[in-house]
């Protein structure tokens, strides 16, 4: 019998098949593993509304690493102190007022489980939406009163390099920011120094687990930190490139089983 280990899972492109489902057999060996002792969260750059189906559908009872970080906390124990990094207002604000001079097509800023549009859109809307969050759409300048925990920056894929040189050049000292792929292809802006990783050790804390036990999975640049972190970091077969080449090991796609197989063979 291993040591408990802390298990990280990331969502798109990882735990879920592209159909955005979890496989049965992954289900199954991940409940498998609860029930003998070992912990199981969810490290993901979505919301929790948008996450909580699946946290419960594995049944769990850990804390929940969302916004890539910027918010921790624990859905079943209020007793758990939650952490919530959010990005300066002002800051904010200044990027909000520029979206006509960078060629952006639409903002979004949410506060937790809020949603603040700056532009109304039909495809984003449906995507951000669910687990009918509090939406306000209109001009973020003046909406928006306290600082986000993330703001998401819709842009033609040209323009995409000019805004994160700017974002780089006027606001390195203050924010990160990544790119989404598909089906959301966004530029996603959180505090500085906020990633998984910071999420993940604070968990794994909590739960007094060794760093060299921890196990994460993922496949996009917002995972680059945790893989990196943790004992044994896993890129999933569909990863990108360069985070294949940060993991410890490279397993099958997301569609394949992939997360199910390695760890069936880890533990037993």
């Amino acid at each position: 019998m291993k040591e408990k280990h802390l298990i990280c899972l990331d969502l798109d492109g990882t735990l879920l098949t592209d159909e955005k489902k979890i496989s049965p057999y992954t289900k199954q060996v991940i409940q498998a593993l609860i029930k003998d002792g070992h912990k199981v969260i969810i490290s993901t750059g979505r919301p929790y509304r948008s996450s909580q189906i699946y946290y419960q559908e594995l049944e769990l009872t850990t804390p929940i690493v969302n916004f890539n970080g910027a918010f921790v906390h624990h859905p079943g124990d209020m007793s758990f102190k939650q952490v919530h990094e959010t990005l300066d207002l002002a800051i904010a604000r200044e990027i909000f007022s520029q979206v006509k001079h960078l060629n952006i097509k639409n903002i979004i800023a949410e506060v937790k489980d809020n949603v603040f549009f700056h532009y109304h859109d039909e495809y984003l809307f449906e995507g951000f939406t669910m687990g009918h969050p509090l939406v306000t759409t209109g001009d973020l300048t003046k909406n928006l009163t306290e600082g986000p925990t993330s703001i998401l920056i819709q842009a033609e894929e040209q323009y995409v390099p000019s805004i994160r040189h700017h974002l780089n050049e006027i606001y390195a000292e203050s924010i990160e920011h990544r790119r989404w792929g598909a089906p959301y292809p966004v530029i996603e802006i959180v505090k500085k120094g906020i990633n998984k990783a910071v999420g993940v050790d604070y968990v794994a804390k909590y739960f007094d687990i060794k760093r060299e036990n921890i196990i994460a999975f993922g496949d996009e640049d917002n995972d680059n930190e945790m893989i990196e972190y943790v004992g044994t970091g896993v890129a999933m077969g569909n990863a990108i490139q360069p985070l294949k080449e940060l993991a410890d090991q490279v397993i099958e796609s997301n569609n394949d089983d992939g997360i199910g197989k390695f760890l069936n063979h880890y533990f037993y």
